[in-house]
């Protein structure tokens, strides 16, 4: 009988240990307003042959048509389309039917990002200005938690991030815009990059970082500090589809893509990060189709503006690629999903109403 009952004892702790997360860490990148149509059927042939919205039809047609979406997306993103999609998960191909929405009836930067953290979908966060949210956010609660403490950490190229996650409620460090980095036993390297961002050239807004500063601020933090937890806020995408500027929108799209096939060769390079990290990658909003001029904006009157888009891979993450179920998940679900991949349980403190996660497996 004892014998019998440690035999159970034992596979009990066996299934326990197996249903453990593999995830110690996690790192969530956002390309603002990059659409859904891009990202699974690459570059689109009438924006593309449009001069009013490309002024280099030859150079981009050679670089980014190809005779198929499969082929175009490829080339646009390369890395996502090799090895996220052979490694994790990508949803919100609404061509097979798998739809991905922000749940917020606004469909514009601040609802989106706000949505995305706290996981639910507030009508009160109608703003994109400078008001502190309200609502906590998953960020601010992994922050809390045992062996997470200082450990997590958000650079953002749009300033409006210390708002949205309450840097000042929250406790966590929101390093957006033009900021500069302030952290004890900083290397030459970082003291660089808090000069460089002032010395570089504005790209729309004096007070919005160039994406490829806000890479590298934080890739050289994890180098230096390792945090558990990293957010890295992209913005240029959005940025130039609002100036209708197609060919730098595409072009700037490969080279994120490029940044996040550097980011996951560092991730997979690093001890402290190689099999243990989960990487995400999505958007805050979509954009309009229909009519053609609609691709330049979004918002509450933009029909598409809701359509979004996300991918994931890591050690808890199976590899089923494309995502082909007849569905529809929404930002308000990711937050939960964050916390659950780290183990935790975001729902039970928040407070707030919550997303339910997204079923992974």
């Amino acid at each position: 009988m004892k014998k019998t009952f440690l035999i159970a004892v034992l596979f009990l702790c066996g299934s326990l240990v197996t249903a453990q997360k593999k995830t110690k860490n996690l790192v969530v990148v956002t390309l603002d307003g990059l659409r859904w149509q891009e990202v699974f059927r690459g570059a689109d042939s009438v924006l593309v042959n449009n001069k009013e919205y490309n002024s280099d039809k030859k150079g981009i047609t050679a670089r980014f048509v190809r005779d198929s979406p499969i082929e175009r997306r490829k080339i646009l993103m390369p890395f996502l389309w090799s090895t996220v999609v052979q490694k994790g998960q990508i949803y919100g191909n609404r061509d097979l039917g798998n739809n991905a929405e922000v749940a917020n009836p606004y469909k514009f930067s601040y609802p989106g990002y706000s949505e995305l953290f706290t996981g639910f979908p507030d009508p009160g966060m109608n703003t994109n200005d400078k008001i502190p949210n309200p609502n906590t956010n998953v960020l601010e609660f992994v922050n809390k938690q045992k062996g997470f403490e200082g450990k997590v950490i958000a650079f953002t190229s749009w300033d409006v991030f210390p708002s949205i996650l309450n840097d000042k409620r929250s406790g966590i460090i929101v390093n957006s815009g033009l900021a500069v980095l302030n952290v004890p036993g900083m290397s030459d390297r970082l003291k660089l990059l808090n000069e460089l961002q002032h010395q570089a050239p504005g790209f729309v807004d004096e007070q919005i970082r160039l994406d490829v500063l806000t890479y590298q601020f934080g890739k050289q933090y994890m180098i230096e500090k390792k945090p558990r937890v990293l957010y890295l806020g992209f913005d240029e995408t959005d940025d130039l589809a609002h100036q209708g500027n197609y060919r730098a929108y595409l072009q700037q799209t490969t080279k994120t893509d490029a940044m996040l096939a550097d980011l996951w060769n560092y991730l997979q390079s690093d001890p402290f990060y190689k099999d243990q990290t989960t990487l995400v990658i999505t958007c805050d909003h979509g954009r309009g189709q229909v009519p053609l001029e609609t691709w330049k904006t979004h918002g509450e009157k933009i029909d598409g503006a809701e359509q979004v888009w996300f991918a994931v891979m890591g050690p808890d993450t199976p590899a089923k690629g494309e995502m082909k179920t007849q569905s529809t998940i929404y930002h308000k679900q990711l937050a939960q999903t964050f916390s659950e991949l780290l183990g935790l349980n975001f729902k039970s403190w928040a407070n707030h109403e919550v997303g339910s996660a997204i079923n992974l497996k």
